[in-house]
């Protein structure tokens, strides 16, 4: 897939090696690059998700009241997130909340090793 096809979003993390081995290992992304400690990017279908570590220029941009993990997440369709939910337990996951009901689906948060959040979303 090309750049262009692509939608990026730029997550901040503490550890570049650790959120690749998370959104590889426990959510299906591929390494695209990877020179750590400073950045790695990881994609998965039209997503890539630029992981930018406290070396990088895209953490040294950010102004300091700003550079916490946010309520913003990412957002990962599911097939089955009862499956989903089970499986990432047993890896240790993190969740942020309890699964979520509502007209359009089913929804769970989880936190990468950073405390980002990864929306886990299965339609109605």
């Amino acid at each position: 897939m090309s750049p262009d096809e692509q939608a990026s979003v730029r997550y901040l993390v503490d550890d570049v090696e650790a959120a690749v081995d998370f959104y590889t290992a426990r959510l299906g992304f591929t390494v695209n690059t990877n020179v750590a400690p400073a950045f790695a990017d990881v994609v998965r279908g039209p997503m890539r998700l630029l992981l930018s570590g406290p070396a990088s220029s895209g953490a040294r941009a950010t102004p300091e009241q700003f550079a916490a993990a946010g309520r913003n997440r990412i957002h990962l369709v599911v097939d089955d997130l009862d499956a989903e939910i089970t499986r990432l337990r047993a890896a240790g996951v993190p969740f942020r909340s309890e699964p979520i009901s509502g007209p359009g689906g089913r929804q769970i948060l989880i936190g990468d090793p950073s405390g980002n959040l990864v929306e886990l979303f299965q339609p109605a």
